[in-house]
């Protein structure tokens, strides 16, 4: 399919996007920050609407039909997880969001598994949210964070890092996929395998990497893999983590309560079985709905078609993005593009990138500003913030060059 093609393929599904026929300040909404959020369609909309609607009541407890109908909803969106990440469906928990889902790893895996002197290996371009939660258990535990480096100039990480970081004393490697900032996405095959090797476990946050590409959790062995809905099409307030069921079999409940226990005494409780012993409480069964229908969408379009349109509008972006002389690009720049997904950060001359999106806004672009709840890595780039780009296969070629001329027109009212 040529690149031409692809994005009139593509725009045509803008129709069941509604929130793209806005009009921000008289001008036509181009949003282009799906990394933060991605929009909703139709068919999302209306699942999440239909189960309120028609299906609405508690699951696990009511054999009276509506019960059995939300039971049925709740546990088809599990099923549909599963296939998806090529997962059983044992292993596949429902939490609020990806950071929720590295919490409870954190508490119910790594409060009991890491000890004093054990090492925990991250990299550079960590989210805090796969970055704060490590910090706290290795001040309880007394245990060691590492990092492995990236070279700043191109935004991936240094070859010999992976070997020099991953060591007999790693208990535990967690890594971005695909980074929110940078695009870069890591090579997590050879960092698993590298870390199997040492007998280290292995967490991958997969929250910009779900979205846009196959992931296959069996061929990647990753031990734990994270994400979250709202960056899929689907609602917010459901987020998945994937564990070995052989894992998940060994750790403790997170939260405690209704629905995780299969008996209970004044004196003692007994667990669930698996998924259930990890989901307590009444759950988001209005988010599993449209997390559902969020992933038939997906689908039915398929994963390979959409990474090759996005490759393409990063490869489009990319080149227009280096034609203003004012601008810095961070993060891998190599067009074609190599395993770098469709979010570009950038700064434009001396503009602080808040001003820079308010000033976009006028013209109704929407990027983000700010340090991507990265901070770290901001640092590390030598800037306190940057603004980022980010698409998704809803996305054209005409919506970047809608941002290119607001980009040329920011530096000229700056007089960059």
């Amino acid at each position: 399919m040529g690149s031409n093609s692809s994005n009139k393929e593509m725009g045509k599904l803008r129709k069941d996007f509604p929130i793209l026929n806005r009009k921000i300040n008289g001008n036509p909404l181009v949003y282009l920050d799906s990394a933060a959020t991605s929009q909703k369609p139709l068919q999302v909309i209306n699942a999440v609407k239909d189960y309120y609607e028609s299906h609405n009541a508690n699951v696990h407890r009511s054999i009276y039909k509506l019960g059995e109908e939300a039971t049925e909803i709740y546990e088809t969106a599990h099923k549909k997880v599963a296939e998806f990440i090529n997962a059983d469906f044992e292993e596949v928990i429902f939490t609020k969001n990806a950071t929720e889902s590295i919490n409870l790893v954190m508490y119910s895996w790594g409060m009991h598994n890491i000890k004093k002197g054990d090492e925990i290996v991250l990299t550079q371009m960590e989210h805090h949210s796969n970055l704060v939660p490590w910090q706290f258990l290795a001040k309880q535990k007394g245990a060691v964070l590492k990092f492995m480096e990236i070279d700043t100039k191109i935004g991936r990480i240094k070859p010999e890092e992976i070997n020099k970081k991953i060591t007999k004393k790693t208990k535990l490697v967690s890594a971005i996929h695909m980074s929110n900032v940078l695009g870069t996405i890591n090579p997590v095959e050879e960092i698993i395998e590298k870390a199997h090797k040492n007998n280290s476990l292995v967490m991958i946050d997969a929250a910009q990497s779900v979205p846009h590409m196959p992931i296959d959790v069996k061929k990647l062995d990753a031990d734990f893999l994270v994400f979250s809905a709202h960056k899929m099409l689907g609602p917010t307030g459901i987020g998945v983590l994937y564990t070995k069921k052989s894992i998940l079999e060994k750790m403790n409940p997170f939260i405690y309560g209704g629905d995780m226990i299969s008996s209970v005494s004044y004196e003692d409780a007994k667990w669930n079985e698996l998924p259930w012993k990890f989901e307590a409480g009444t759950p988001n069964v209005a988010g599993a709905a449209g997390l559902s229908a969020a992933i038939d969408y997906l689908r039915k379009i398929g994963l390979d078609k959409i990474q090759k349109h996005e490759n393409s509008l990063a490869e489009y972006a990319l080149k227009q993005l280096l034609k203003i002389p004012q601008l810095t690009i961070y993060g891998p720049k190599e067009i074609p593009v190599k395993n770098r997904g469709a979010v570009i950060s950038f700064t434009l001359g001396d503009i602080h990138p808040h001003d820079l999106s308010t000033l976009l806004d006028r013209d109704g672009i929407a990027i983000r500003g700010g340090h991507h709840c990265a901070m770290p890595l901001a640092k590390l780039l030598g800037v306190t913030a940057t603004s980022r780009a980010s698409f998704y296969f809803y996305n054209t070629k005409e919506e970047i060059d809608s941002l290119v001329r607001s980009l040329e027109n920011a530096a000229r009212i700056f007089r960059l």
